[in-house]
């Protein structure tokens, strides 16, 4: 494809790896042997080394053979069988291929109570030093020594499509990747968080083994310092890339990525809960999950009202959809609220907006239905096509309206859309991101070759069929209203819709523009320019620069900031959209 004129002649600098300082190198402890020698140490004699899903069992056995132990216990043994695990869940779970129910649950429910005993005798009656390791350690002892090896949920889900993460109690290691992906979604994750909350005041070390081969351990407290910095200055999270069924070809250019893969679809560059950090310890890179900054500093990142409606969670969520060079995205709707809350167990949804970050000339987003559409007729067409009858005619139901850069499409919950090919789509929603509830899929196989997932049923009790063409141009496509204007900057709102609870601003900008988070945080995107600046007022943070297309956050305590043009095109325009929780006036 043509590269985007925007970007014709000029080389990618969007940053794929964004560091935050974490320390002097000599805090950062790497490789096996090194580590191992910095626990001996410690003298500890109960040595305890609680684990994140998806960490591997040989690191840990590594490690504790090398820690000199008269007691080696590994926490898994523990589980309780595979079949009572699975009974247990059933409930949780369903028979569905994608959706579940976020589990209450906490981790010692997956554990048999007569092994843990037997474990913890074991542990009280060893004279010599003992070392105990794995998902559920702190079950058996808290130790003298706690240490935890933390993993980002993407680098789980990228072992689960190897075949090397099996679930938690689980030996199935072949199972299929969307199986141990929705496993960890609604149970294993969640409770691996909660146990992870309740020990984070007692952890002793970090332990990173995201790199094979090359782990890295640093002290809890020059964890929480490197957090407790983060949490008061701009930050990026690691950007992680994945390609699609109808994925395109423009991120390979603007982002840089191996020109080799068919194609990208995704860019999630703002989901706490799956990306990851970067601390920089001199040379060495230590990976923990974003969401760990979410626990550390919830309210200097989140700001206090944010926390109090969402709880230690991040509620907003920004991520690139490339159909450059691809195909439409599927036809689909997001449940509304009382619906996640009933049938999921979610307390709010995925309301969402499309920002067009760019288009081709012929681009278009669906959205809304047509005037006067038959629910009866359509749910037919869809069951129809669905059952390998004819195409679904997505135009007779379904309006498809133009799309240029920069427009911005709002997509409450229960608006039928979908973007069509052609752009390149910055994603702004709730957190909440799987519940999609796909009404059609252009016949299409997903990457696996096997059909993807259609949920019809769910889809129809959602589906608000009064949002039409006249409701769709009057309420959810470029609701621009000028905010304000300075020297060289103007300000305007451009949603989102009134059902949803992110606010949406957009900044034009030649010169210096002020910005304030009136202590609740803010995520933005570099919508237009090729670098821009962010600065502290009173010089509270160090400048902080961010490239085209590239999400950052700025945490709710930084208050205010200033962005400006930076770089060898500073004089042309910048733009930036920024997103932020409305809370009532």
């Amino acid at each position: 494809m043509t590269a985007p004129a925007h970007r014709t002649g000029r080389a990618s600098n969007y940053d794929k790896h964004p560091v935050l300082p974490g320390g002097p190198a000599s805090a950062c402890t790497v490789g096996w042997p090194a580590i191992a020698a910095r626990l001996l140490a410690t003298q500890a004699r109960v040595i305890t080394i609680e684990a994140y899903d998806g960490i591997r069992d040989a690191d840990l056995r590594q490690l504790a053979g090398m820690l000199q132990a008269a007691l080696v216990v590994r926490a898994s043994d523990a589980f309780r069988s595979e079949d009572a695990i699975d009974k247990m869940l059933q409930n949780t779970l369903t028979d569905d291929p994608v959706f579940g129910r976020m589990t209450d649950r906490t981790l010692d429910d997956l554990f048999d109570p007569a092994s843990l005993a037997v474990m913890r005798t074991r542990v009280a009656a060893s004279s010599g030093r003992v070392v105990v390791y794995g998902v559920g350690a702190t079950l058996i002892t808290p130790g003298d020594v706690l240490v935890y090896a933390d993993l980002a949920r993407w680098e789980i889900q990228q072992r689960q499509r190897r075949g090397e993460a099996a679930s938690l109690g689980s030996t199935r290691v072949d199972a299929r990747p969307a199986t141990k992906y929705k496993r960890g979604y609604f149970v294993d994750w969640r409770l691996c968080d909660r146990q992870k909350q309740a020990l984070f005041d007692r952890i002793d070390f970090l332990l990173d083994t995201t790199l094979d081969g090359e782990p890295h351990l640093v002290g809890w407290s020059t964890i929480r310092r490197a957090l407790r910095v983060a949490a008061r200055r701009p930050l990026r999270v690691v950007p992680f890339f994945d390609p699609a069924p109808w994925g395109g070809q423009w991120m390979k250019e603007v982002c840089d990525l191996p020109r080799a893969t068919a194609n990208y679809g995704w860019c999630f560059d703002c989901v706490p809960e799956e990306n990851a950090l970067l601390l920089a310890f001199g040379r060495h890179r230590v990976e923990i999950p974003a969401i760990d900054l979410v626990f550390a500093e919830p309210e200097a990142l989140l700001g206090a009202r944010t926390r109090a409606r969402f709880g230690d969670e991040f509620p907003i969520r920004f991520d690139l959809l490339d159909t450059m060079g691809g195909g439409n995205l599927s036809l689909q709707v997001h449940p509304e609220a009382s619906y996640m809350h009933t049938h999921f167990g979610v307390p709010y949804t995925q309301d969402e907006s499309y920002y067009l970050l760019d288009a081709e000339k012929d681009a278009s987003v669906f959205l809304g239905l047509r005037p006067q559409v038959d629910p009866a007729a359509m749910l037919s067409d869809l069951r129809a096509a669905q059952d390998g009858g004819p195409a679904f005619p997505v135009e007779r139901y379904a309006n498809r309206f133009p799309a240029a850069r920069h427009d911005h499409f709002l997509i409450p919950a229960g608006t039928v859309h979908g973007s069509g090919a052609g752009s390149l789509v910055l994603e702004i929603s709730a957190t909440p991101f799987i519940f999609t509830f796909k009404l059609w899929d252009w016949n299409r196989l997903g990457l696996d070759g096997r059909p993807r997932p259609v949920h019809l049923d769910h889809g129809a009790r959602n589906i608000r069929f009064e949002r039409d063409t006249a409701y769709a141009r009057l309420q959810l496509i470029n609701r621009i209203v000028p905010l304000d204007a300075g020297d060289g900057w103007t300000a305007e709102r451009t949603g989102l819709h009134e059902a949803e609870f992110i606010e949406t601003h957009r900044h034009w900008f030649r010169k210096r523009v002020t910005h304030d988070t009136h202590g609740e945080v803010q995520v933005l995107n570099l919508v237009a320019g090729d670098e821009a600046t962010v600065e502290s007022p009173d010089g509270a943070f160090a400048p902080f620069v961010v490239h085209y297309a590239e999400t950052f956050i700025i945490p709710g305590a930084v208050g205010p900031y200033t962005l400006r043009p930076s770089g060898p095109r500073s004089g042309t325009r910048h733009g930036t959209i920024k997103a932020f929780v409305r809370f009532p006036s």
